[in-house]
């Protein structure tokens, strides 16, 4: 069972962080957003306080893990804002269970490996390269290996199965952003009526700037339907 921590009464809104984080991550944002909806922050699988578990450690089984997480709490619907790999398993939940997400907040995403700009996955890319030669011999890499593989080789979501989802979405991130400025306008291009937000900030914009980034997020959240728009 995912670790979770969950302050607030209302319409849920499910917060999930990025590669390496846990819920903690989410420390500016609980008491604002807390005063509006039911807020829970999550721990993905092998992070922060949740198991690792045996299964699959990919975006795919994270994004598995969060409709479990909803059955578990009896949320039948919820907002979902993402952080980084929490927008890309957002982004993926919402593909796969569109009736079942309100509003849609993606702070970060990537679709694929290349949306990082090469100055930032580049390093990344050899780190994962001498991490996994370590693990042969030191288990204590090999969680380490997990965490780099995920951005080494996902996510793979192709912009065009983006013009599927009806869910009212907002996209997000720091005009410094380690995401390539041109790869989150795709993203935005891609998602029919979605609204795009560039903030002051880099990649950990929410962390940083949180004035700026909460308020952006809540004036959506508080004037967004609270029905998914019908598909044409």
């Amino acid at each position: 069972m995912l670790h979770f921590i969950a302050r607030g009464t209302g319409e849920a809104l499910i917060l999930l962080h990025g590669n390496g984080e846990d819920c903690g991550y989410f420390q500016h944002q609980m008491a604002p957003f807390a005063a509006r909806f039911r807020t829970i922050a999550l721990d993905t699988r092998g992070h922060g306080a949740s198991p690792r578990g045996t299964a699959p450690f990919t975006l795919s089984q994270f994004a598995d893990d969060l409709a479990n997480f909803m059955d578990e709490q009896r949320i039948l619907r919820a907002q979902l804002l993402g952080f980084s790999d929490g927008a890309n398993i957002a982004l993926l939940f919402a593909l796969r269970h569109p009736e079942r997400v309100v509003r849609l907040v993606l702070n970060g995403g990537n679709l694929y490996p290349g949306g990082v700009r090469l100055r930032v996955q580049l390093p990344i890319v050899l780190d994962y390269a001498l991490c996994a030669a370590r693990a042969r011999f030191d288990p204590r890499a090999a969680h380490k290996c997990e965490l780099l593989g995920l951005m080494v080789r996902e996510p793979h979501i192709r912009s065009k199965d983006l013009a599927a989802l009806t869910v009212p979405t907002l996209v997000v991130a720091g005009d410094r952003d380690m995401i390539r400025r041109c790869h989150t306008e795709k993203i935005a291009r891609a998602i029919p009526g979605s609204q795009l937000a560039i903030l002051p900030g880099d990649h950990f914009v929410a962390r940083e700037n949180p004035e700026a980034f909460n308020r952006t997020v809540l004036d959506f959240l508080c004037a967004a339907p609270t029905a998914s728009r019908a598909a044409p």
